[in-house]
């Protein structure tokens, strides 16, 4: 799947919510407020139908957890739908629901957010029970005791019981030494089994304050509304001190990096993560917008190189892909990935992968190829404004990783910049052994064991 610099959206996320209506939505202003509490409140009017979609984001996510209490901004997020005095548990979700509603919630690396989507006339309803619960969430140990178990089971479901899981969880504890992206989302097991409800606690009493969140709505409504109601709700909650971020930097790779994972498996794999730039100017970078249009040479459509050469052409490979991980508070990452065809090895696989990165940096690209990727880059960004969810999600996601949200259009502006000059330098410079890190399955006997379906209390 193809990760774009526009706050890492995919196609078929955002067709989850896609509405009817032409793209033009996507060039109404943005009305940009801050509460006295500190609290940003971002609204974008978009009127082809009668729905908003309302996002709370919080400025904290697994990159802020601490060693023994990896996985606990996962958990808070679980614990927020257990109820406050006001809403008991479970009562959030079918209030939503009653007045036609969906609502859900997502934990990053980088951030934790909770969003609902409903009729315009039943926004007060979302934004008033989600200040109630930015305080008066009530954290119990026998509700904790029984979601941590939830928790638990859910991250067997996603990660231990899914090989290509357990590689790519492997690889990021491998290539990353000293930053909390090595740790994964949904946190280690240990951590898990012993975590405790005074953990969430904590947790909850560090970040989550107006001060450290945003609300973002879109949808058919005015700004003055909005900002009407957030100042009703969210309004009378105080600031407070939010913890002081000590920087967290990677030092720098000094030789190849390797990992190998065994776990059942019909075929092995290899998973291959290069130390690239990342975004941070998007105004004045240029390689993250050229990185990018690597990415999309590879992979990203049929006609990609990697499965031109690699599936279709040698059949050395069953499946392959790129990805690149260009935005966020830590540092970059440009994925490779190969399933070898039965019969072939993953050294063979490892090997072809470098190959079609080496062919660029000598060869570079055609202008065809150049032109087909900007185009894609484009075509996202206008189904992405077909979307109010999509348009949210954008906004608030960049926003929490320190980026403007009125850098979208100069993101789009400066792809279509991109020369294939460019992209050969990239494939030059940053893609040598002594910033690689790999990660290799070593496929086990299945021993009839399938992906098991989801745990019951999986919301997402």
């Amino acid at each position: 799947m193809r990760v774009f610099l526009l706050v890492s959206l995919s196609v078929v996320t955002l067709g989850w919510f896609a509405l009817c209506g032409d793209a033009r939505a996507g060039s109404a202003p943005v009305h940009d407020y801050r509460l006295d509490n500190g609290m940003r409140i971002l609204v974008k009017e978009d009127h082809r139908a009668p729905v908003a979609v309302s996002m709370v984001w919080y400025g904290a996510g697994s990159v802020d957890e601490f060693n023994g209490t990896t996985g606990v901004a996962h958990v808070l997020e679980h614990m927020m739908f257990k109820g406050t005095e006001k809403v008991p548990g479970g009562e959030f979700s079918r209030r939503i629901a009653r007045a036609g509603g969906r609502d859900n919630a997502f934990t990053s690396r980088d951030y934790t957010a909770y969003f609902q989507t409903l009729h315009r006339d039943r926004l007060p309803l979302a934004i008033e029970m989600e200040a109630d619960r930015m305080t008066g969430l009530v954290l119990t140990k026998e509700e904790f005791e029984k979601e941590i178990q939830v928790v638990m089971e859910e991250r067997r479901w996603r990660t231990d019981d899914r090989p290509q899981s357990l590689v790519y969880e492997a690889l990021m504890a491998t290539a990353f030494q000293a930053h909390p992206y090595r740790h994964p989302i949904i946190g280690w097991m240990n951590d898990l089994q012993n975590m405790r409800v005074d953990d969430a606690r904590d947790w909850y009493g560090r970040w989550y304050a107006p001060n450290n969140a945003i609300l973002v709505v879109v949808g058919d409504v005015s700004g003055e509304e909005v900002l009407g109601l957030a100042r009703k709700h969210f309004g009378p909650i105080p600031a407070r001190a939010l913890p002081q971020r000590k920087p967290q930097v990677e030092s720098a790779q000094i030789g190849p990096r390797r990992v190998v994972v065994k776990a059942p498996s019909e075929l092995p794999s290899v998973l291959m993560a290069y130390r690239v730039p990342k975004l941070r100017d998007p105004e004045n970078d240029w390689e993250p917008y050229a990185l990018e249009v690597l990415e999309g040479v590879l992979d990203g459509h049929e006609g990609a190189r990697l499965a031109a050469s690699l599936v279709r052409g040698t059949r050395l490979a069953a499946a392959a892909g790129a990805g690149y991980q260009g935005t966020g508070r830590g540092p970059g990452l440009f994925l490779l990935s190969a399933t070898p065809s039965e019969g072939r090895t993953v050294a063979e696989a490892e090997t072809a992968l470098k190959a079609e990165i080496a062919r660029i940096a000598t060869e570079g690209i055609q202008e065809d190829e150049l032109a087909r990727v900007k185009a894609q880059v484009v075509a996202a960004q206008i189904y992405a404004r077909d979307s109010m969810f999509a348009q949210a999600r954008q906004m608030g996601a960049l926003e929490t990783i320190g980026l403007s949200h009125r850098s979208i259009d100069i993101q789009v502006e400066r792809i279509r910049r991109v020369t294939a000059e460019q992209v050969q330098d990239v494939a030059k410079r940053h893609f040598q052994n002594d910033v690689l890190t790999v990660a290799v399955l070593d496929p086990q006997p299945l021993g009839g064991k399938r992906p098991a379906p989801p745990p019951p209390g999986v919301r997402h």
